[in-house]
């Protein structure tokens, strides 16, 4: 496992690598079905908010507002852009949530997909007025609260280290930035972040594979230990 992709696990709910224990065909058996059981209740949602019930909007704005808002701050670095696209997203979903098929998979991956799509809108909209810091400015603040505390283990504290990784997420090219972070972060399948893409998962693997790599060089290259 790469240093960079260390580092992201250390804001994972499960870190990177781990092994369930346990008869395979038991948890492989229970997994699969609590995913059964999520995709009845996100149609179950859905259907409910169709139906003009009040209360069931008010449900899934809260159920997800937190995911749909750690997307659009990780591929933006800006918190007031993140809570303006995150409103965007919602808007949208409450025109466009009849396009919804549970057939065609999970209403996570498509609010991930729609939330994608207008992140790429966005990008190519404020393209020429973007302004990026780099992270060589960053490094002289997060390397002087480190020189303040002993650390044995080398490692960056959880705050700085999401400070630093958050900062060389920004160095990825778009591609390689959201395979990241639809994998490494939000913890999604292969399989569903190639129904967000809209890429093959081979496609999905080699981007998420460059991206990871490309955090590490850049860690690497400012000198940083994760």
């Amino acid at each position: 496992m790469s240093a960079a992709v260390a580092a992201l696990s250390l804001h994972s709910k499960v870190p990177l690598g781990s092994r369930t224990t346990g008869a395979p065909w038991k948890w492989g058996a229970a997994a699969a079905a609590g995913t059964a059981q999520r995709l009845d209740e996100e149609t179950s949602l859905v259907e409910r908010c169709l139906a003009g019930e009040q209360g069931a909007w008010e449900e899934l704005i809260k159920l997800y507002t937190k995911r749909v808002y750690a997307i659009c701050f990780r591929f933006t670095n800006s918190d007031l852009e993140a809570q303006d696209l995150t409103q965007d997203v919602f808007l949208r979903v409450f025109k466009t949530l009849g396009s919804f098929r549970a057939g065609e998979g999970s209403f996570t991956v498509w609010l991930t997909r729609l939330t994608r799509n207008l992140l790429v809108d966005h990008y190519r909209r404020t393209k020429n007025e973007r302004v990026t810091d780099a992270i060589d400015d960053k490094l002289p603040v997060l390397e002087e609260k480190t020189a303040q505390h002993s650390r044995t283990d080398g490692m960056l504290a959880g705050r700085e280290a999401g400070e630093l990784l958050q900062a060389a997420l920004q160095k990825l090219s778009p591609e390689l930035r959201e395979a990241v972070i639809l994998r490494d972060l939000q913890e999604m399948e292969y399989r569903e972040i190639a129904r967000v893409l809209n890429v093959p998962e081979g496609t999905v693997k080699s981007r998420l594979n460059r991206g990871r790599a490309e955090l590490a060089r850049v860690l690497r290259r400012n000198k940083v230990t994760v």
